[in-house]
C-alpha cells in the first residue's frame, strides 16, 4: 500500500493553550483534523460559559486563511462549578466539561478537591447531555505515580458510572491494561481515547539511559506490558477507543529544566503517528474508525464529509520548530523516522 484515504479525522483531547501559543498549535492541528475537543486548564481555567466561548473566538482568530477548524471548547470542572453553569455552557454551545483532581496535570490546582460533592453537577450534566471528560488519577501522596490510574478506577470511576448510567464519560488518555478493561466491559456511555505516546512509548523511553523530558507527560508512561494491551484494543476496532492526542505544548527551556512541564506536544505530526503505530499492528484498515468515526459517534456528532490522503513515504521529524515567540519547542519523536505523510 502507497497511499491511505480516510475520511476527515478529529483530535478528541487537545491542548491549543493560548496568547502567542495559538499561531503555531492551531494550524498544526487544523492541517488534519477538522474538529477537535479543546481541554480548558488554562490560566485562568475556563469554568463557564462567557469564557468558553471567548476562548473559542481566539482560537478562531488563529485559523489559517480558509480553514474550517472547528474547535470544540469545554469547561472546567471546580468545587465551586454550580448547575447554572452547566445549563448556561450547555445552551451556549459548550459539549462536555472536563475533571482534573486537583494536582494531576499542567494547570490543575484550582481542579476539583471532594469529587463526591460533584455528584449533583453530574446529574445536570446527565439531564443535559453534557459529556464528562475525566483525568483518571487519584493524586495521593501515598499512592505510586505508576498505580494512580488503577487507583482512580477502583476508588472513583466504577463508582461514577453506577450512580449516573446515562451520563457519557470518556476517560482521557488511558495509559494502563487496567483502564482498557474497565472501559471494555463498561456500558456503551463510556469510552476513551488512547495517545500516540501511550502506543508508541513505554516508561523505558523515558527513564532508562537517563531521564527523557520530552518523553515526560501525564498521565505517565507505564510498563511496556500496559503499551500492549493498548495497542491491543486499538488493533481491535472497537468503537469504545478513539483518537485523542492529549497534545500539550511547552517551549523547550520549560521542559529541559529541574521540574520539566508534562507534555508532549504531537499535533504537529499527529496523523503520521497513528498511522505508522497501525501500520506496525498490522492494522491499517482500523485506523479509520479510531481516527475518524468513534469519535463523532460516541459525541453524537455528524461524521466529516472530507477525506484526506496520507503517503507512504519515510521522513524524520525536526529535532526543534520554532515558535512564534522565537523560542524553541522540542516536538514529540523528534529525530525519529515515520512512514506516513500527509499528503498536502
Amino acid at each position: 500500500m502507497t497511499t491511505l484515504t480516510i475520511q476527515t479525522p478529529d483530535d478528541w483531547h487537545l491542548h491549543l493553550r493560548d496568547g502567542d501559543m495559538l499561531p503555531e498549535t492551531v494550524p498544526a492541528t487544523a492541517r488534519c483534523f477538522k474538529r477537535a475537543i479543546v481541554m480548558p486548564n488554562l490560566v485562568p481555567p475556563v469554568t463557564n460559559a462567557e469564557m468558553a466561548m471567548a476562548y473559542r473566538q481566539r482560537i478562531l482568530d488563529a485559523r489559517p486563511e480558509g480553514s474550517d477548524f472547528d474547535p470544540l471548547v469545554t469547561l472546567y470542572l471546580t468545587n465551586d462549578t454550580s448547575a447554572q453553569d452547566i445549563i448556561e455552557a450547555k445552551a451556549a454551545g459548550v459539549v462536555a466539561a472536563k475533571l482534573y483532581p486537583a494536582g494531576a496535570t499542567t494547570n490543575s490546582s484550582a481542579a476539583v478537591k471532594q469529587l463526591e460533592a460533584m455528584y449533583p453537577v453530574f446529574e445536570v450534566m446527565e439531564q443535559q447531555g453534557m459529556l464528562l471528560l475525566v483525568h483518571g488519577e487519584v493524586t495521593d501522596h501515598h499512592i505510586d505515580i505508576f498505580d494512580r490510574e488503577k487507583e482512580f478506577i477502583d476508588q472513583k470511576m466504577v463508582h461514577i458510572v453506577k450512580r449516573f448510567p446515562d451520563l457519557k464519560v470518556v476517560f482521557e488518555h488511558i495509559t494502563t491494561a487496567d483502564a482498557a478493561q474497565f472501559v471494555s466491559d463498561a456500558s456503551d456511555k463510556v469510552a476513551a481515547t488512547i495517545t500516540p505516546q501511550h502506543l508508541l512509548l513505554n516508561r523505558n523511553d523515558l527513564l532508562v539511559g537517563g531521564v527523557r523530558p520530552h518523553n515526560f507527560c501525564l498521565p505517565v508512561l507505564k510498563r511496556n506490558t500496559h503499551q500492549e494491551a493498548l495497542r491491543r484494543v486499538v488493533q481491535s476496532g472497537s468503537p469504545k477507543f478513539f483518537l485523542g492526542t492529549d497534545s500539550a505544548p511547552h517551549a523547550k527551556e520549560a521542559k529541559e529544566n529541574a521540574c520539566g512541564c508534562a507534555g508532549c506536544y504531537s499535533a504537529w505530526s499527529a496523523i503520521e503517528l497513528y498511522a505508522h503505530v497501525f501500520e506496525e499492528l498490522d492494522a491499517l484498515d482500523k485506523l479509520e474508525g479510531f481516527a475518524s468515526h468513534y469519535g463523532p459517534d460516541f459525541y453524537g456528532l455528524e461524521r466529516n464529509s472530507g477525506t484526506i490522503t496520507l503517503v507512504r513515504e519515510d521522513w524524520t521529524i525536526p529535532d526543534e520548530i520554532d515558535l512564534p515567540n522565537g523560542k524553541p519547542i522540542v516536538p514529540f519523536f523528534a529525530g525519529q523516522t515515520v512512514h506516513w505523510k500527509l499528503q498536502s
